[in-house]
This record gives C-alpha cells, sequence and structure tokens, in this order.
C-alpha cells in the first residue's frame, strides 16, 4: 500500500535537511557535554569526528541494505524516533554514563587515559543515535528516486538539503543554543524536531501511535529533568555552572575562597581568597616579575595580562604594587563577567575580550611586566607558544622589561611541553629563569632582555613592607634557577602543544590512579566505596 507522506516529496526533503543539521548539532554538543570532563583539545575533537564518522559510515551501509531489503518507511521514520529519544536521554544520563566508564578504565588503563576514556564515553553514548541517523540518506534515496530519468536530480537534491542543513547545524549551537540556553536544552532541541518529524509521519499514516505517545512521554521526562542535571553532579560545592561558546564554565565557594575551574575533574584557572592575602598558589610567585623589572612596591607599574580568567594576578598585583596600571585581555567574554560579578576584581582595572595573540600584534603599548597565562582547559593555546608570539611580546617589554609565564605541567620525563616551552621562550630572551612552585605541578618562568635581573629584584625587595609576600620572594630569590636553552623550538607551523600536554596529564593522572588500582587489586570494588 503506498503510504500517503510519500506521496509529497517535501515531506522526504524536510526528513533529509533535519537529519543533517542534527547530526553536526549532536556532533557540537558532544564536544561541550565530553569537554568539561576531557578538555577541548584538538584529541578529543579528533576522537568525537572520528567516532560520528564511523557511526555515519555504518548507518549509510545498514539503511541501503535496509532500503533494499524492505522498502518500508516505517522503520525508517521509527529508527528516527528512536534516534530522537536516545539523543534525548543524553543530557540526563550521559554524565553519569562518562563518570562510570572513566571508573571503570581507570582500573584497567595504564597509559593513554584521557584518550582510552574519552574514545570510549563516546563510543557508549553517541554511535547508537548517530548510526541510526546515518540511515535516513540511503532510505530516502530508495524512496524519492520513482524512475532512473530523474535519479541525479533527486539524490543531488538530498544531498544538498543534507549539506545545508549540516551549515545550519554547526553554526545554530555554537552561536545561538549553546550560549543561550546551554548544552542540554540544545540536545533537547534537535532531539525534539526529530521526534516531531517522526510523529507527524505516523500520524499522516495513522501506524504505531501507541508507541509515538510511549516516546513522546519519554522526551517529557528528558526536557523536564535533564536541564537541571549538573556536570559536576558528586559537588555540593559548585555555586554556579555555565557555558560559553568557549569554556564549560564552574564556580566554586569555600570559607576560604571562590574558585573558577573549566573542567570538573582537574584544574583551578582562578581563584579568590576571601581574606585579600596570598593564594598559595602560583600567582604568588608571579609577583617576583615587577620585583625583577625593578619595580619597586610603590613605583609606577605598566603590566599587561595575556590570560585574565577572573583577575586573581591583576588583584593581587593592585594590593602590593598599589600604582599599577593593569591591562587584561581574555577571550571569553563570560569570564570577564564573573570576574566582575563573583570575584570582585576592581572597576580600574580594564579587561578587552579579544584573542591574546591577536591583541598584542595589534597593541602599540610597551610595558614593564607582560604575564601569559593564557591556558585553554590541559594546555596552552599553540598560538600563544610559538617563537612568533613570544617575539611579539618582547618587542611589548620596555628595557628592563619581564615575561613571566605559568607553566602548569610539570613533569619528570625528558622532551616535556615545558621543555618546549621553556626552549623556545630562551630561542628569543637571551635571559630566562625558572622557578618550581611548591606544592603544585606548576613553573613559573621569567624572561628579559637585559642581564642582572635578579639584582634587580633584590634591591626592589627593599620596598616591600609585607611580610608575608617578602618571605615568598626570599623563596623565588633562593630556588630560581637560570635556564639552559635546548633545541626543543615551537613555531607556527610546527607546535604540537595539545600531544605534549596530554603526555603529561596522562602521567599525573596515572600517578594518582596507582593507589586506586592497589586498594582495587587488593580489596576489590567495594573498597573503593568505603
Amino acid at each position: 500500500m503506498e503510504k500517503k507522506a510519500l506521496s509529497n516529496k517535501w515531506f522526504l526533503y524536510i526528513t533529509e535537511f533535519f537529519a543533517g543539521m542534527s547530526v553536526m548539532a549532536v556532533e557540537l554538543g558532544a564536544s561541550r557535554l565530553l569537554s568539561p570532563y576531557f578538555s577541548s583539545s584538538q584529541i578529543v575533537w579528533t576522537i568525537i569526528i572520528g567516532t560520528i564518522m564511523i557511526a555515519m559510515a555504518l548507518g549509510n551501509v545498514i539503511g541501503g541494505r535496509s532500503a533494499d531489503k524492505n522498502p518500508n518507511p516505517d522503520k525508517l521514520y521509527m529508527r528516527l524516533a528512536i534516534s530522537a529519544v536516545w539523543i534525548a536521554l543524553i543530557p540526563f544520563v550521559g554524565k553519569y554514563i562518562i563518570v562510570g566508564v572513566t571508573l571503570l578504565l581507570a582500573m584497567f588503563v595504564s597509559s593513554n587515559f584521557l584518550v582510552w576514556a574519552a574514545f570510549a564515553s563516546c563510543m557508549v553514548i553517541f554511535v547508537f543515535p548517530l548510526l541510526l541517523l546515518g540511515t535516513v540518506t540511503p532510505s530516502l534515496a530508495k524512496y524519492t528516486v520513482s524512475s532512473l530519468d530523474d535519479s541525479g536530480k533527486t539524490v543531488g537534491t538530498l544531498g544538498a538539503l543534507n549539506t545545508i542543513g549540516s551549515i545550519i547545524g554547526t553554526f545554530l549551537p555554537t552561536f545561538v543554543t549553546i550560549p543561550a540556553v546551554g548544552t542540554s536544552i540544545t540536545f533537547l532541541i534537535f532531539a525534539g524536531i526529530l521526534l516531531a518529524i517522526s510523529i507527524g509521519y505516523f500520524v499522516i499514516e495513522r501506524s504505531r501511535l501507541r508507541t509515538c505517545a510511549v516516546l513522546a512521554v519519554i522526551f517529557i521526562v528528558c526536557c523536564v529533568f535533564s536541564p537541571s542535571n549538573s556536570f559536576a553532579f558528586w559537588d555540593d560545592g559548585v555555586v554556579l555552572e555555565d557555558e560559553s561558546i568557549y569554556n564549560y564554565l564552574q564556580v566554586k565557594e569555600t570559607e576560604d575562597s571562590v574558585t573558577l575551574s573549566t573542567n570538573v575533574m582537574f584544574g583551578v584557572q582562578s581563584i579568590m581568597m576571601k581574606g585579600d592575602g596570598l593564594t598559595g598558589m602560583y600567582y604568588d610567585y608571579a609577583l617576583a616579575a615587577p620585583l625583577l623589572a625593578g619595580v619597586g612596591a610603590s613605583d609606577e607599574l605598566d603590566m599587561l595580562i595575556l590570560g585574565m580568567g577572573t583577575g586573581t594576578y591583576a588583584k593581587q598585583c593592585l594590593s602590593y604594587f598599589p600604582n599599577a596600571n593593569i591591562e587584561g585581555v581574555e577571550i571569553d567574554q563570560k569570564i570577564s563577567d564573573l570576574a566582575y560579578s563573583h570575584f570582585d576584581l576592581p572597576e580600574q582595572v580594564e579587561t578587552t575580550t579579544y584573542d591574546a595573540r591577536a591583541y598584542i600584534a595589534a597593541d602599540e603599548g610597551s610595558y614593564d611586566v607582560i604575564m601569559v597565562d593564557a591556558y585553554r582547559d590541559v594546555t596552552v593555546p599553540f598560538q600563544m607558544a610559538t617563537v612568533e608570539f613570544f617575539t611579539e611580546v618582547r618587542e611589548h617589554l620596555n628595557e628592563n622589561g619581564v615575561m613571566v609565564m605559568n607553566m602548569n605541567m610539570y613533569s619528570s620525563e625528558a622532551n616535556s611541553i615545558n621543555e618546549y616551552l621553556s626552549d623556545t621562550v630562551a630561542s628569543v630572551f637571551p635571559y630566562v629563569y625558572t622557578v618550581r612552585v611548591p606544592g603544585t605541578t606548576n613553573t613559573e618562568l621569567f624572561a628579559c632582555t637585559e642581564p642582572d635581573a635578579l639584582d634587580r629584584m633584590l634591591a626592589a625587595m627593599s620596598s616591600v613592607d609585607d611580610l608575608e609576600l617578602l618571605s615568598v620572594m626570599n623563596d623565588v630569590a633562593d630556588n630560581m634557577e637560570t635556564y639552559s636553552a635546548g633545541d626543543l623550538i615551537l613555531t607556527d607551523d610546527k607546535a604540537p602543544v595539545e600531544m605534549l600536554g596530554m603526555k603529561v596529564i596522562d602521567e599525573i593522572i596515572g600517578n594518582e590512579l596507582d593507589y586506586y588500582r592497589e586498594i582495587f587489586r587488593e580489596q576489590g570494588l567495594g573498597a573503593l566505596f568505603e
């Protein structure tokens, strides 16, 4: 019996258009779902794209064979409905699956842990619904081609609509839905569109209405509960979770501090101590930069911060160098807003929302100190790790000016990312010094073009009245080492910072997990929950 819905090709074309749109929306949603746990690095994007291509290829094969064997569009639209409900369930259960898969792999995987955890999570969550969406194009080609005379035109129209839908599905989540309503509702929007098309088909055909009603109820339940589900669902200290074009944002508050993280598993990007004292983190050691430039506590200080975050370093510099003129650059406007709303950054500190590399290339100012702290998740953006970038920084420093850079991934392995960064800086600056921050994985790097920076620091320390700060500065002076340059140079053409960073993160995670693996081997799974 001929299907009523097939009598008008526009219904099939609409199906193809929104299927293509939903594939790209789910792909972008996948990156936002995974990034708070595994980062948003090129490595994670590669895993997502590869997984989705596997699913689509399998879907094309299965859809084509199914359409040839039994060309009944009921099956296609039921697959579409099931895919829609699965996508709607992703924000509701996906976070629990990620954590569960991660904990399971932690017991057995000893190398490349983040890569395997991200790949396994992606396979479990996304392969099935995207495989079903992959069956759409070959099935619709079967239903829309009425004769060989117009087969090329029809298949071309389907391909064009799929591509146009994919283009819109690429831009719409990134620039509209995710910043406006978040990842969870973005999944629900596109799942709702697919489900509406499927239910519309079955209403026209007056078949499987009870099944459609059940799927609709599941979708409504997802709409009610999914948006309120936190990424860090196990943590009671979170006071704000938000998403921007660039980041997942999490603000936590304790009795002593307020912190910003862009990853739920590890890392603190900014901190505000409620007592306005030192942080106990790398920011304290970075306060040596003005002193190395010969700037005393009461002198004027011109400073540029590339990677402002919520202004931790800026606030500290204003506390100990009250005559500081500070400019900040931060690519994420929502983080800049948090600086003033949750982290008490003084209004006198100007923050420009811009890419730091592009900003300094256009900037005509010169500075006593330039702070480089523009980490994205687990590693530095490649364009801010190269000879070309550090050359730009050098050209914006005053005569005794100092660049200070935070390197947050210490490794005992040879040829680590810190060695690459240090060698690259040393190829541009003749004088480079490093100091490890105790109790952390951070190393502070100071670079300048003039000699005797340490002598200038010791002289400027005489103007420091704060005993706590003076103690830290003495530690910096005592432990500062002159860096011997090597030949591990990063350039705009070749800067594999994400692979280097992932190696260090893998080492850090592996060391942490050894303790839990030992408990698991000796006492079993139950002991991990005690």
